[in-house]
């Protein structure tokens, strides 16, 4: 039976909402009705929940700048090919006396530098840290050999003989090149490098100034990088360490 009231008149009323008499009304005490409390999660469970999310986020960022510096040497590669550094042959003889052209150091990675052998004092310096630059990637067991290559801008001098007795005070792999004048000067302006002779002394002495650099390249001849004389060998090292890393997983 519904729930029947009065009106002022004494009339019965029509049922309140259509609740019957047994329908039992919410109170202010009833804790089903209403919004509900957020459930409490132990401080442990939280921090695990916070940790694997920041885990997660530091992946993902990883992962991504990963994939951008990735992207980044890949240009630089194809702007560098594009480049015309190193992109012309030369043909020299080594200190051994046997030809040597640019496709002859195709397969191998290269590092490069143009001196001359009476040179007294920045030639010296600058092969004796292409020396340690080697042994330190040699040191690396994961990584491929790394070849120095020694070619003079001092032809009238540099003879193979003085040449071979030349790159025995250095590393045992520097495999040292020369030529006629005009061979050594098309390697000069391959690489793009300026060397000039300086007068001589009573003595039929003389210096040459040149570019003093030390040039990168890649297993396919390609041109990569190079390092003035200010860049530290531990620093020129680890440059060539990443070049190798990103040529292997983008080009082979």
């Amino acid at each position: 039976v519904g729930l029947e009231q009065r009106s002022p008149t004494g009339g019965p009323r029509e049922n309140v909402g259509g609740l019957h008499g047994n329908t039992r009304l919410p109170s202010s005490q009833d804790r089903s009705w209403g919004p509900q409390p957020e459930p409490h999660y132990p401080l442990r469970t939280r921090l695990l929940v916070f940790s694997i999310m920041t885990f997660q986020l530091v992946l993902a960022w990883l992962y991504f700048r990963s994939e951008k510096e990735k992207q980044d040497k890949q240009k630089r590669i194809e702007e560098l090919r594009k480049v015309a550094i190193g992109q012309g042959n030369f043909q020299l003889v080594d200190h051994t006396g046997r030809p040597c052209s640019k496709e002859d150091l195709k397969g191998s990675w290269i590092l490069l530098y143009f001196g001359f052998t009476h040179c007294p004092d920045i030639c010296p310096e600058e092969l004796e840290k292409m020396s340690r630059v080697v042994n330190m990637l040699d040191a690396d067991p994961k990584l491929p050999r790394l070849q120095p290559i020694f070619i003079t801008v001092d032809p009238e001098r540099d003879t193979v003989e003085a040449v071979a007795k030349y790159v025995k005070e250095f590393h045992p792999r520097l495999r040292g090149l020369t030529g006629t004048p005009e061979q050594v000067k098309e390697a000069g302006r391959s690489y793009r490098v300026y060397y000039s002779t300086g007068p001589k002394d009573e003595d039929n002495d003389y210096l040459v100034d040149h570019t003093v650099i030390l040039y990168l390249l890649a297993p396919d001849g390609l041109f990569l990088d190079y390092y003035n004389r200010y860049k530290t060998d531990v620093k020129i090292a680890e440059n060539i360490r990443g070049h190798m890393t990103t040529y292997k997983t983008l080009l082979t």
